[in-house]
């Protein structure tokens, strides 16, 4: 965890890449590259980054976070507002860049969890989580070709996260096992990825631990009401405007959307915010 002084340091280093991403977002004008000499070089400075753009972006309503595996160090990004929706049916397909699609597992909180010397444990966590929901998260890019910026660059700008919409609460959720949980992804009535768990951090567990105690403690910790999305179970698949998407999880729930190049007669994309 970073010291209050390094976490003050990192934010005063990255903040000619957060104005550059925060630009990016206005003007919707994609990145080649941050600044020269301003891209993350660590995990840490990547965060700082995050933090200085949620600064602008309004209060905090959720959060992303995943690893590459069961032992490796997690990440995170901020979510707000203007990118969680609840159990949405379409949304524009302008809001994106690109539209990568992978199928979520959320859990919704019904405590705060502030930050706190004592770090939290595996049960107060669980403890704190009212409701778990089946999830579609949209990656998306404020640079112009993802592939071409490296991982902490993609961590920088809130780790690709396009949008987040949260399926139908579970609220006996204490016998569901993610690890052990089926999922089914389907694209225009393709069956396009199903696993079983599926997520590359294994146990999420693990992520809401080191959220409440670490990650998000440089922006006030965890609130009541706010989402937490614990990575893909899927992978990520790329589609175009006009895709219809089910993720499935069998003893948690479904939700469905479209991505719309243009919306129907009388729907507001306002209904379900």
């Amino acid at each position: 965890m970073l010291s209050e002084r390094a976490a003050d340091d990192a934010r005063a280093v990255g903040r000619p890449a957060a104005e550059a991403l925060l630009q990016a977002r206005a003007t919707g004008r994609r990145l080649a590259a941050l600044p020269r000499g301003e891209a993350p070089t660590t995990s840490a400075a990547a965060h700082a980054i995050q933090d200085l753009v949620a600064g602008q972006l309004g209060p905090v309503v959720g959060w992303k976070v995943g690893a590459a595996s069961l032992t490796a160090e997690p990440f995170r990004a901020p979510l707000h507002a203007a990118t969680v929706w609840t159990e949405a049916e379409r949304l524009p397909a302008g809001l994106f860049h690109r539209i990568g699609v992978e199928a979520e597992i959320v859990h919704r909180l019904g405590k705060d969890l502030p930050p706190r010397e004592r770090p939290y444990t595996r049960g107060e966590i669980l403890a704190a989580v009212a409701t778990m929901h089946p999830a579609i998260e949209i990656i998306d890019s404020r640079f112009v070709d993802l592939a071409a910026v490296d991982a902490l660059n993609q961590r920088a700008d809130q780790q690709n996260h396009g949008a987040l919409v949260v399926g139908p609460a579970l609220s006996d959720w204490a016998g569901l096992d993610p690890v052990r949980q089926p999922v089914r992804l389907t694209i225009q009535d393709v069956v396009r990825a199903e696993a079983v768990g599926g997520n590359s951090a294994v146990d999420p567990v693990r992520l809401l631990v080191w959220l409440a105690n670490d990650g998000a403690r440089p922006l006030g910790g965890l609130r009541a009401g706010q989402v937490v999305t614990t990575g893909s179970c899927t992978g990520t698949i790329f589609v175009d405007p006009d895709a219809r998407i089910v993720a499935d999880f069998p003893s948690l729930g479904r939700v469905a959307l479209e991505i719309a190049r243009t919306p129907s007669r009388n729907h507001s994309w306002e209904t379900h915010r």
